[in-house]
């Protein structure tokens, strides 16, 4: 058994999941370790980092949609055959940031919904929440699935 801490991640992935393993399955210096998580249409494998004997960590992948997938801990030593070690549940969510960018890429050229920047203005967040904000928009943004003619003016390409 291996737990997984978070046990869910946003859509656009990107964050950083540690894998806590159980006393039998410590890390040795010759077994690579990789995960594979598989969806109901997509599956991803990320290679793993071993942080001390009993923990490693990886990047959560991107994924398509929000559900919950199963993750297997594989290992492999050469010569031997790849075993998968462990299973566990693993969630994909949908988050502030992912909203974010939907609403931004459904309201591309209408200068009303750009009204909301006013309220971060208002607010005044950290800098430093701004630009991690923004990071995690643009994260978000890279995997929305958009239509071919979608455009960052919207319909009105006389815009400028």
């Amino acid at each position: 058994v291996m737990k997984l801490n978070p046990q869910q991640a946003p859509l656009y992935g990107d964050s950083v999941i540690t894998v806590q393993l159980t006393e039998e399955d410590k890390v040795e210096d010759d077994v690579v370790f990789y995960l594979v998580f598989t969806g109901s249409t997509v599956q991803h494998c990320t290679s793993t980092r071993k942080i001390n004997p009993g923990s490693l960590e990886t990047i959560s992948p991107g994924h398509d949609c929000c559900e919950t997938v199963k993750v297997a801990l594989c290992a492999s030593r050469e010569g031997h055959p790849v075993l998968v070690v462990a299973e566990e549940s693993f969630q994909f969510v949908q988050d502030e940031a992912y909203d974010a960018a939907q609403f931004l890429a459904t309201c591309a050229g209408n200068q009303q919904a750009l009204n909301f920047t006013r309220f971060l203005d208002r607010s005044r967040p950290p800098a430093a929440d701004v630009d991690f904000l923004d990071e995690k928009v643009a994260l978000a943004f890279r995997h929305l699935k958009l239509p071919a003619e979608w455009n960052v003016l919207g319909a009105d390409q006389s815009l400028t």
